[in-house]
């Protein structure tokens, strides 16, 4: 078999790049290893989807830090947010956007958005292997040589966009990793990235399955100070939720902590400051000192943790907030300011949402991910080196890494 383009993976990345491809007038095949595209993609946001986050270039930009940022900065400018928002218009996806940003097909629904590109792949002709997987890649000359079984896909060029090693359930094995080395690239060590955090202490579990909606969580990481918000959920061995996933993506690095656990910090009142929420508290009790204080705490807090503060600051939950003593008091208030947790390991891998690490940036040319070190090879998505916080920025650089791989490729192609 031949094609011109290849494109490994039908992830978002690999479904994007095909459009773009074929649009360009090229033959493209996609292989990919499952019996159906978009596994991953399906499952993301909790199955909703969150395609992308309606900000401008510029932020998105910033999001990813000063290294990948640099590197991401061409491709976020050629396909930005409201690029993608305009393309799955295109291709007839309804979305809206929520108040923090996040941008969601309008069904809620995350079949729609793979079928949206699955439907526009195949109006343009991408023809599709669908549970082929490829165990080799080589090249001779001009040609690259794609090993699936009985027989082998000839191709002039070649993207992967196998995505990493997360959700290995989606079909993300790391196969692009092997890829990539066997033609001579190196490839960033492999973490869990926005992903469950694990504790030291077993109190957690207590509160098992208990959300919160706003927590800030902070961090201290030599001699930084790292902060993230957002809902929180504890689990048997630690804490989860979209909060605690942005800040693993910060101590990932850094875990497992096998000399010294990394302390963090739940703050359960993040929208006022230490002194400020005091004086509330201190008015909140006194104005209902006949009021059990677990019953004023679950004004704003579920009631599960209501109780284990009053026990964590030496107080009866049951008492009135008249009983409650000026000591417990201060020691409730530090406890909802400032809970104390020992953080040892994230979660495995194969829980995280994406992976941290990947194909080196250093051997990719940003302004159009192609291979520094193998003309005609690119990469697209998450086998990359890159990985963004929770609200659509991960999806976000599969599109623009798809859109732009693509381009360039079609451009070499017919030029």
């Amino acid at each position: 078999m031949e094609t011109e383009i290849c494109i490994i993976g039908a992830g978002p990345a690999g479904l994007t790049a095909a459009i773009f491809a074929a649009q360009g007038g090229v033959h493209v095949t996609i292989i990919e290893g499952n019996t159906t595209p978009g596994r991953k993609l399906m499952v993301t946001g909790a199955g909703r989807c969150n395609l992308t986050h309606n900000a401008r270039a510029a932020k998105v930009v910033r999001t990813f830090g000063p290294v990948q940022g640099r590197f991401l900065s061409y491709c976020l400018y050629k396909f930005s947010p409201q690029d993608v928002l305009n393309f799955f218009d295109s291709l007839g996806l309804k979305t809206r956007t929520e108040q923090d940003g996040c941008v969601f097909p309008a069904s809620d629904r995350a079949g729609d958005v793979r079928d949206a590109l699955i439907n526009r792949a195949k109006k343009l002709g991408v023809h599709f292997l669908y549970d082929k997987r490829a165990t080799k890649i080589t090249k001779e000359v001009d040609t690259f040589i794609i090993h699936i079984p009985k027989e082998p896909l000839y191709a002039k060029k070649v993207i992967i966009a196998t995505g990493g090693l997360s959700w290995p359930r989606t079909g993300c094995t790391g196969d692009g990793y092997s890829f990539a080395r066997s033609l001579g690239h190196k490839v960033t060590q492999t973490r869990a990235s926005l992903v469950p955090l694990v504790s030291l202490e077993d109190w957690p579990g207590q509160l098992a399955g208990t959300p919160v909606e706003n927590v800030r969580i902070s961090a201290r990481i030599n001699n930084k100070k790292i902060a993230t918000a957002g809902a929180l959920i504890f689990t048997d061995d630690g804490i989860g939720g979209p909060g605690v996933l942005d800040m693993s993506r910060h101590l990932t690095d850094y875990l497992p902590a096998e000399k010294a656990p990394i302390e963090i910090t739940l703050d359960f009142a993040p929208n006022v400051e230490q002194s400020a929420f005091g004086k509330e508290m201190t008015e909140l009790l006194n104005n209902n000192s006949k009021k059990k204080i677990v019953n004023i705490l679950a004004e704003f807090l579920p009631k599960r943790i209501g109780i284990f503060l009053c026990k964590r600051a030496g107080c009866n939950y049951e008492l009135s907030a008249g009983q409650l003593t000026k000591d417990a008091r201060k020691k409730l208030i530090a406890a909802i300011k400032a809970l104390p947790l020992s953080i040892v390991r994230t979660r495995e891998i194969a829980e995280a949402t994406v992976t941290r690490g990947g194909v080196s940036l250093k051997e990719i040319e940003p302004k159009t991910m192609e291979s520094k070190i193998c003309p005609g090879l690119f990469f697209a998505g998450e086998v990359l080196d890159v990985d963004g916080p929770c609200g659509g920025y991960n999806l976000q650089i599969c599109f623009s890494t798809g859109a732009l791989a693509t381009s360039v490729a079609v451009q070499k192609h017919t030029s």
